[in-house]
């Protein structure tokens, strides 16, 4: 079965780059397009695409108000935000709003196949060194929030240690090799953090390690 595929751009060629990368790969099929946020949630209610590649600057409706429409929705579309600049604090935004992760759009070819494949299996796309990074620079210049501390306690000690880590950018295998623990074990912990904190996925917990001060800016690693 191919991954349904929706993009969201307001330049014509953009789309078109992308419609003709993805659908050489077999696996992958554009069902829709749509040049603003208000087009799109027409375009996904209509589709009901597995993954949304969504840009934030339109002009109408922007694309973190659609991916936040969209996730909230009855078909809630997994949705990667598009962005000329890694560090872009609308791309935050879009993260805050429901996005699996961001993606630059002069990402080589098979970086995009490859998000697009890994969103659609129910994972997050989450490069370590950018997204650290974007979180950090606006995140960590605002002190910790007392209700975000507060979540914490749900968390046995073991649990805290492992979101410090994910928060800190370490994959699951790394995070294993540090704890001296089964990569399956981290996998458990992970599974059982994101319940408890009512995360939808790495992502989220990535920004929660800021928000509550696991991480500081210039010591996440």
């Amino acid at each position: 079965m191919s991954i349904r595929v929706v993009l969201v751009d307001d330049q014509t060629l953009v789309r078109t780059g992308f419609r003709l990368v993805l659908e050489e790969t077999g696996d992958i099929e554009v069902v829709g397009e749509a040049a603003d946020g208000s087009q799109a949630l027409a375009v996904v209610a209509r589709s009901q695409p597995d993954v949304v590649l969504m840009d934030v600057r339109m002009p109408g409706l922007n694309g973190i108000e659609a991916t936040r429409r969209i996730r909230l929705g009855p078909h809630a579309a997994r949705v990667i935000i598009l962005t000329t600049f890694d560090l872009d604090e609308y791309v935050l935004a879009g993260l805050r709003a429901g996005a699996s992760g961001f993606l630059l759009k002069d990402a080589l070819a098979a970086d995009l196949i490859s998000a697009v494949r890994v969103v659609a299996a129910g994972e997050a796309v989450a490069a370590p060194s950018v997204t650290r990074r974007l979180i950090a620079h606006y995140l960590g210049r605002t002190p910790p929030r007392p209700e975000t501390n507060a979540r914490l306690a749900a968390l046995t000690e073991r649990e805290r240690e492992v979101l410090t880590l994910v928060a800190q950018g370490l994959s699951n295998a790394e995070i294993a090799v540090a704890l001296f623990v089964s990569e399956s074990t981290v996998k458990t912990h992970l599974g059982r953090i994101l319940a408890k904190l009512e995360l939808r996925d790495r992502v989220q917990a990535v920004i929660l390690g800021y928000e509550c001060g696991l991480v500081e800016v210039g010591n996440d690693r």
